[in-house]
């Protein structure tokens, strides 16, 4: 089985039930691929490793045909397999896995998708050639 890392599979990282639903292909290439390695080797590992078990991968990679039919950004960072959506399996809240993230990983966009006291889940993303630091919120 492909890995993108040790702890996201290949198949973790493509699944989509909207695709799936919609036939849609959602296969990443190779640069796409290597941005997905990146992100999974600079942020969700170190993550998931102060977390002590698994987080769950709520959305990574989208083809353009899978995120224009769910209205994603047309900018979105997830066509290149620089962002992954995550939310909490219960060792930590999301509210805490922001904060982490922010405060000790680089990321280009950090975002607290919706909730005032815990985010439902929580967007990163990661440019492999300049990292902006952008956190905020989306309510």
């Amino acid at each position: 089985m492909k890995k993108i890392s040790k702890h996201i599979s290949y198949k973790e990282a493509v699944r989509s039930d909207y695709a799936k639903k919609h036939k849609i292909e959602n296969e990443p290439n190779d640069e796409q691929l290597e941005n997905m390695q990146l992100i999974a080797k600079e942020v969700f590992e170190p993550l998931r490793k102060w977390v002590g078990g698994p987080i769950k991968v709520n959305s990574f990679f989208r083809s353009e045909d899978l995120n224009t039919g769910i209205g994603g950004s047309k900018t979105s960072s997830h066509l290149k397999g620089q962002a992954i959506d995550l939310t909490t399996m219960g060792l930590k809240t999301n509210a805490e896995i922001f904060y982490y993230i922010k405060d000790n990983l680089e990321y280009d966009q950090l975002i607290w998708e919706y909730g005032r006291v815990n985010p439902k889940w929580i967007h990163v993303s990661f440019n492999p050639v300049k990292n902006r630091k952008q956190a905020f919120r989306v309510k």
